[in-house]
Order: structure tokens, then C-alpha cells, then sequence
């Protein structure tokens, strides 16, 4: 069986954020496998405890990787700050022959897929196109490790997660998917405060979660709890068409939002201050501004950082690509001739500790230690999407028996997707757009 059928078989999904089944990226030959250990966003520290903890298994899954991709280098790309790791892995990188490891500066966002394939090998990825497109597959460190998993038969059945914020102990934990975002919190030791917000996922890109009783799924790498004052908070709760309006009405075409974004810093025609900020607010028809905003990463910093009026031209592109989808619209930004970075792409960078600063986040500077709790939930709610394609389909029936990694939801034929399986030994309870299952 090939690595792409393993990691098939064991329902591994990019750990990042997107879930893209993993298997669909393992055919043909790259250059360079690159594992992002980035970890951009403040108060994360998945990939930084991963890779000080689980250093063999990661360095077996990036060599596994290599060797399916007949690749040329694999690359550990992780920041200077991070110490501890950075000695680990000098320690035990020369021993495999096939990997490196790229250092990079401590800004937001080094972990966004195109600029750590430029920051890491100084190629730059085509609008609307891949890291295969430049000859490079990139994987999160927390999938790197599920592969070298799955090569040894162990599906995906937990999640590693940072719990940060107005709680008592901030920990990373990996837990069964499924556990409640209740339950997370009170293993790191409950909350400060009782007026207070759950960010899921990191506090740029991350978004509040108003049901404690949401589960953990594969893709979750934090659980942020803030104040319901936070600046982060309020602009994050700003209705849409508040959005829009403040937009129309304030938006002096300063520039900032382009000459801070990530994407057009490295060539791409990417300008929020024209798609997002002339487009939308007033209704223009301009075909070509309103489908360059398919290349928005919507990484916020242009919502949270760059505009001196705080408005949104980020989410105004996420309100934008939403709508285009729904019209029908496709991405159709490609082009055959790679874009050339702009004169100060390797200096307009924005750095972590100014980012954190503005999002009155300073007082949480603290480290999550990772935390062994052999924690298992009386019940967990495992969804059947928790990755980018279509929903698995259910196996089971309630009232079924299921073991901890028996396959419980499959792949529909000929659909992109990725398989689910049972996070803990119990009864089958729900069968929905989730599988419920109750500790036997």
C-alpha cells in the first residue's frame, strides 16, 4: 500500500486550518516537502510543542513525505524564537540525510502557505495556484505527524490544542476529536472571568464560537477565551453590513490595507483598497477588482492592523467571495508568467509582538505547556465534515458499538473527502450531520 493509501485510510486532513484531505496531495514528484511550524498566530503553541516533544515522530513523518514525493529536500521551516525547538531539531536533523531546516523572523503571517513557500525557498506561488506549482508540497507539523502515523496503521482520532486567554492554567492538550470546548477549558482550569468569548482557532483568523458544547474537530489548533470587551472580540462581532457601511462612508483610500498585505507584497494583483474598499461599499460593476478578491488570504491584517480607521477590508472580501459563490462565480485568477515580488516584500513585515500590542493582548504573553491528561469524555460529537470536500458517509447505527479508530464514516465514491473514525470505545447514540458517541 502507497503512503497516499495509508494516510487515506486514516483520515488525515491538513492540521492548519483548511483540512484538505492530505491523501490528494501525496501523487507525482516535487522538489520540496516543507513542514509549516510557523505557528503565526499569537497565543498558539501546537506546532512548538509538537516539535519539541514529538521531534522522532515528526522528523519520520517529513522523511516518509520526502521519499513518497521523490523529493529533492525536505524542510522544517519554524521561527527563531521558538529556542528550545530550534536546538532539538539542529541536534537531530543532520542525522536525516534528506532534511533541513529554514529559520524565519518572528511576523504575521510567516505560516501562510504562500509566503513560507517564498520566505523558504524564494519562489513565489501563481495567482490562484498551488505550492505544487512551484514544485512544493507544504504540510503542518501536526499532519506531518498523523502521517507518520498512518503509515503505521493509527488513524486520526485526536487533536492537539491550545487553550489560552482569561483561563487559569493555559495548556496545549491533545484530546479525542469530538470533546466538548467546555470540557477543554476546564482542564485548563476553568475560566478568570464570567463575562468572557471563545475564539476557535487563532485570534486573527479564528472565529467566536457562542456553543461551549461545540466539539473539537481536526482541524482545531486553539481555544482562545477573551473578555467580551476585547478590542479583538468587538471588531469580530461587527455585523456585516455594519462592515459595508463604515466602509462606504470612512474609507479615505489611504493604501495602508495594500501596502501591508501579504499577497500583494509578493507580486500578486491583489488591492484591498480598490476590490474590497471601492467594490463592495458602493455596488461597483468592475468584474476584474471583484474576482482579484479571490486571492485574499483573509489573514486580518488589514482588519486588525494596517487601516488607521479600523475597517474591514479583509472581511469585506470574505463577504465578497461568499456572494461570488453563490452567483456561480469561480476563481479565474491564474496566469502562466509566476509574479515578481514588490522591491520590499523581505522588509514590509509586521512584527508578532506590535500585532499583539493591537489586539490588547499583551497580558496573556504566557507559554501553554503541553499537558498529558489521558482525558477521555463521557461523550464526544464527531462531525462528518471536518475537512474540505464532501461529508463522510456514516457507517454505523445508533445504538451500534464502536471501538476507539474503527472507521465510522467513508469517503462518498469518487468525491474528495476524508474518511472519520471513533475517538473513544462506546455506544453509537446519534447518526446526524455528526456521530454521537456515549463512553461505554
Amino acid at each position: 500500500m502507497s503512503l497516499a493509501d495509508k494516510v487515506k485510510a486514516a483520515g488525515v486532513v491538513g492540521a492548519g486550518g483548511a483540512g484538505f484531505p492530505t491523501h490528494a496531495k501525496y501523487t507525482g514528484q516535487v522538489e520540496f516537502v516543507l513542514a509549516n511550524g510557523a505557528e503565526c498566530e499569537p497565543l498558539l503553541y501546537v506546532d512548538q510543542q509538537l516539535m519539541e516533544n514529538y521531534t522522532d515522530e515528526f522528523l519520520e513523518g517529513m522523511e516518509l513525505i520526502v521519499e513518497a514525493l521523490q523529493a529533492k529536500r525536505g524542510i522544517v521551516c519554524l521561527k527563531k524564537k521558538q529556542k528550545h525547538a530550534v536546538e532539538i531539531l539542529k541536534e537531530k536533523i543532520p542525522s536525516h540525510h534528506t532534511l533541513d531546516m529554514h529559520l524565519l523572523g518572528n511576523y504575521y503571517p510567516a505560516g501562510d502557505e504562500f509566503i513560507l513557500v517564498y520566505d523558504a525557498i524564494n519562489r513565489v506561488i501563481p495567482e490562484g495556484g498551488l505550492p505544487l506549482d512551484v514544485g512544493a508540497v507544504v504540510n503542518n507539523v501536526m499532519t506531518v505527524i498523523n502521517v507518520a502515523r498512518a503509515n503505521r496503521g493509527i488513524p486520526v482520532t485526536d487533536r492537539i490544542v491550545t487553550v489560552h486567554g482569561e483561563v487559569n492554567k493555559p495548556s496545549t492538550f491533545f484530546l479525542p476529536v469530538g470533546t466538548s470546548f467546555r470540557e477543554a477549558i476546564e482542564l485548563a482550569g476553568g475560566t478568570k472571568i464570567r463575562d468572557y468569548v471563545v475564539i476557535s482557532g487563532g485570534p486573527m483568523m479564528g472565529s467566536i464560537e457562542e456553543d461551549l458544547d461545540a466539539p473539537i474537530t481536526k482541524t482545531t489548533s486553539g481555544l482562545i477565551v477573551l473578555p467580551h470587551d476585547n478590542y479583538l472580540v468587538m471588531r469580530k462581532r461587527e455585523p456585516d453590513n455594519t462592515s459595508i457601511r463604515r466602509g462606504r462612508s470612512t474609507c479615505d483610500q489611504c493604501m495602508y490595507c495594500t501596502e501591508f498585505c501579504p499577497r500583494y507584497i509578493i507580486g500578486h494583483r491583489l488591492r484591498p483598497h480598490k476590490s474590497a474598499m471601492r467594490c463592495a461599499p458602493y455596488g461597483l460593476d468592475d468584474t476584474k477588482l471583484l474576482t482579484s478578491s479571490w486571492l485574499c488570504c483573509e489573514c486580518k491584517l488589514c482588519d486588525y492592523f494596517s487601516c488607521p480607521l479600523f475597517l474591514s477590508p479583509g472581511k469585506i472580501h470574505g463577504i465578497m467571495k461568499k456572494e461570488m459563490a453563490a452567483a456561480g462565480l469561480r476563481n479565474t485568477q491564474s496566469r502562466e508568467k509566476y509574479p515578481e515580488p514588490r522591491p520590499f516584500a523581505d522588509t514590509r513585515r509586521v512584527p508578532t509582538q506590535r500585532l499583539i500590542h493591537r489586539l490588547q493582548l499583551t497580558a496573556y504573553k504566557q507559554p501553554a505547556p503541553l499537558v498529558e491528561t489521558g482525558f477521555t469524555p463521557s461523550v464526544v460529537k464527531i462531525p462528518l465534515r471536518q475537512h474540505i470536500g464532501a461529508p463522510a458517509m456514516p457507517l454505523v447505527q445508533p445504538g451500534q458499538m464502536v471501538n476507539r479508530g474503527e472507521l465510522i464514516g467513508e469517503i462518498p465514491e469518487g468525491k474528495l473527502g476524508a474518511r472519520v473514525h471513533a475517538s473513544i470505545t462506546g455506544m453509537v447514540r446519534e447518526v446526524s450531520h455528526q456521530i454521537v458517541i456515549e463512553k461505554a
